[in-house]
Formats: C-alpha cells, sequence, structure tokens
C-alpha cells in the first residue's frame, strides 16, 4: 500500500454567480452498502446508518499522476475516520463505521482520451475499489459518472469507456446483493440501508438531452435516469414515507442542465419524504432549492473534491446530520492536519403521517397523484459560504 505524505492541496477560484433561486448555503455528504433486511435505527439505542460522500476525484495519469496521491490521502482517512467525534456543532458522539461511500461523478479527468482514461480509471479503482475487499478504501463505493467520466459507450473514440466500466461494476454490485434495482440500460441504481432508500442518478436527473443547452448532445445525455427514478419511486418507496436520499453529479447552481430539468425533477420527487439531495461539480456547501412558487425547499449538499475532504452523514430514528470533514490548507499546502466545515442538522420523519379519513368515495391520493406529498419536519443547521471548486 501506498504511504500518504504531505501533498499540495489546490484552491480553486470560482467565477460563477449561483443562481437567484438558490435559497442558502453550506455543506453535506452520502454513500453506503445496501442491507434490504436492516431495520430502522434510531437516535437513541440502535445504532444510526452512517455513511460517507464525495465527488470529483479527478483522477489523472501520465506527467500530472502525482495529483492522485491526494485522493489516496483522502481515502486512507475515510478508513481511519469511523470511532472518532462528530463536532459539538452537530452534537458530537461517535462516528459510526459507514456502510458505504457514494462517488458523484468526474471519477476521472480525462473520459475519452486515448491512453489517458484507462489509467486513470485504474487509478480509481485502486483506491475505492467496490465491494470493500478490493481496494484501499473499507466499505463499499457506489459511484456514477460526470461530465468528464466521457460519453455513452457506443460514442466512446478513445477505447476505453468509464460508463461501461460502470455497467459492468453494476452488474457485479447486483450480484452481490450492494443494490437492488438497476435501470434497464444498466447505469442507474437504488438500493435500501437502515429504513433508507438511495438512488444513484449519474450526470443529473433528466431523461435526454435538453435541446436548449449549450453543452455537447453526446456527453450531456443523461440517459434517462428521471424516468428510472419516477418508477423506482412509485415501486419501491410509494406511500411509505421511508426517507430518500438522491445523489448526481449536477446541482441547481449550473447550466449544465436546463431550469426546465430542475422543475420536472422537483416534480417527480416532491410526493416522496426526500431528505437530502447530493451532488458535486461545482465546490463544496449546503442550500436550498425549490422551483418558483413551489413551498417546500430541497436540502442540497455539494460535495466538493475528493482531494480536499468528503461530508460525513448520519441518519437516526428523527435526525439527519452531517459535516464536511476537510484538510486543513494553508499557503497553498495540506499541513497534514483536518478540521469540520458546513454542517447540516435536521429532524426528519421516518414514514408517512397518519393521512384523514377520506370522504366517501373520494379514496387518498397517492403519490405522483395530485395532492400526495410527504414533508419532512424541518430543522436546518447552520449556513456557510459554499467554497466553489472545478468543474
Amino acid at each position: 500500500m501506498r504511504t500518504s505524505r504531505r501533498v499540495r492541496a489546490f484552491v480553486w477560484s470560482a467565477a460563477r454567480m449561483l443562481p437567484s433561486a438558490l435559497l442558502g448555503i453550506s455543506g453535506l455528504a452520502v454513500g453506503f452498502v445496501a442491507r434490504p433486511a436492516c431495520p430502522a435505527v434510531g437516535d437513541t439505542g440502535a445504532e444510526p446508518l452512517t455513511f460517507f460522500v464525495t465527488s470529483d476525484c479527478h483522477y489523472k495519469s501520465g506527467d500530472k499522476a502525482a495529483f492522485n496521491e491526494r485522493n489516496h490521502a483522502t481515502v486512507l482517512r475515510m478508513n481511519s475516520l469511523p470511532g472518532s467525534e462528530f463536532p459539538d456543532k452537530v452534537g458530537g458522539g461517535k462516528i459510526g463505521r459507514p456502510r458505504g461511500v457514494l462517488a458523484l461523478g468526474d471519477l476521472v479527468d480525462d473520459g475519452d482520451r486515448a491512453g489517458q482514461t484507462e489509467p486513470q480509471w485504474r487509478s480509481f479503482v485502486a483506491d475505492f475499489g467496490l465491494d470493500g475487499t478490493d481496494g484501499v478504501l473499507r466499505f463499499p463505493v457506489f459511484e456514477g459518472w460526470g461530465n468528464h467520466d466521457g460519453p455513452p459507450a457506443a460514442a466512446a473514440k478513445g477505447g476505453f469507456s468509464v460508463q461501461a466500466q460502470i455497467r459492468e461494476r453494476n452488474q457485479a454490485r447486483r450480484a452481490k446483493g450492494l443494490i437492488a434495482n438497476l435501470s434497464a440500460n444498466g447505469l442507474h441504481y437504488s438500493w435500501d440501508s437502515g429504513g433508507v432508500h438511495f438512488v444513484q442518478l449519474n450526470l443529473y436527473p433528466g431523461d435526454r438531452y435538453h435541446p436548449q443547452s449549450k453543452y455537447s448532445a453526446v456527453w450531456h445525455d443523461p440517459q434517462m435516469s428521471l424516468s428510472f427514478l419516477t418508477e423506482d419511486l412509485r415501486k419501491n418507496v410509494a406511500s411509505s414515507g421511508r426517507p430518500v436520499v438522491l445523489a448526481a453529479h449536477a446541482g441547481f447552481d449550473t447550466d449544465w442542465w436546463h431550469r426546465d430539468e430542475w422543475k420536472a425533477f422537483y416534480d417527480a420527487v416532491k410526493p416522496y419524504n426526500v431528505i437530502a439531495y447530493f451532488h458535486g461539480h461545482t465546490g463544496t456547501g449546503i442550500y436550498k432549492w425549490k422551483p418558483e412558487g413551489e413551498e417546500k425547499p430541497l436540502d442540497v449538499v455539494n460535495t466538493g473534491q475528493t482531494e480536499n475532504g468528503f461530508f460525513v452523514v448520519e441518519v437516526g430514528e428523527s435526525r439527519l446530520r452531517l459535516g464536511y470533514y476537510r484538510k486543513n490548507v494553508r499557503n497553498k499546502e495540506w499541513d497534514g492536519t483536518w478540521d469540520w466545515q458546513h454542517f447540516l442538522q435536521k429532524t426528519i420523519q421516518r414514514a408517512a403521517p397518519p393521512q384523514p379519513a377520506a370522504a366517501p368515495g373520494r379514496p387518498t391520493a397517492a403519490p405522483g397523484e395530485e395532492g400526495a406529498a410527504h414533508r419532512p419536519a424541518e430543522a436546518p443547521g447552520p449556513g456557510a459560504a459554499a467554497d466553489k471548486g472545478r468543474s
């Protein structure tokens, strides 16, 4: 195994202005293993569900391969963090062993470049493995692809496809019982753990390239992830009110997907108890987002770059809490220490609230029908300015 050393950490500047629809800023993260028979857990007594979240690994190759040591150091810290203390700002207590790690795209830096993509992918796999036994990481990883990871396999020109690799790994995940539902194209997937339903949506939750997008129609095809999400929630969550965690590469602070698509996504998940939406692509922070005219915002976590840190997330019986665990950088040098930033703590519901009795001849609406919506109690934690990063 490689040893970590004092490594440089880049500080990336941000020129993008957040859309006016953003309602707040702070920080967050997720990831974990599917255990279909796992019972619901509580804040007192039973062990809560813990998972980590990261994004934008940007593994490099050739004369830039030394960069990968930054990611390697982060993975080593993921392994050693369980058993440490949560900061007092979110209630303290021991950090549990994570059920897994969510990796939210831009796994490699050059997604369709001959001689570059494959060694970059191999570096990702060497660090993250698949199931917690075959790489440096000691926990299962649940990755999706981002805009740097290349086009669909059929359109790849460099001789190696990251999406094809993810498709193969998803088959292995399903065979190992790590995921329960897999899309027809083998890319999008969902699983249950600790009474929570997770969905990996890859690039962003949409169906096809939006004609008003200004980016490549081939590289920015979401490949029916929204339809997968809609049907998955209908079948696997329905009216249960169970907490839902969603993960994708793009959030609501970028024009890499269209605002019409944002609204279509919101409409699809509005009837469900979505406790967090995790994404990468643009930096690190926590904010709220909802379409204009809607009442209930989503809690959104922008998970930052793997080289700099990761989010630690805990879901208990009635509480979600999380924080960003990051490297301390002084004068653009990592000093070898870590600290906490970007916190969120809020009350959640574990089941659908009691419904009033339906009037004679008027059945209660089901999720996806008019009038159906599960609204978890909300107590957002302190906000903090987002740290913008690479795309």
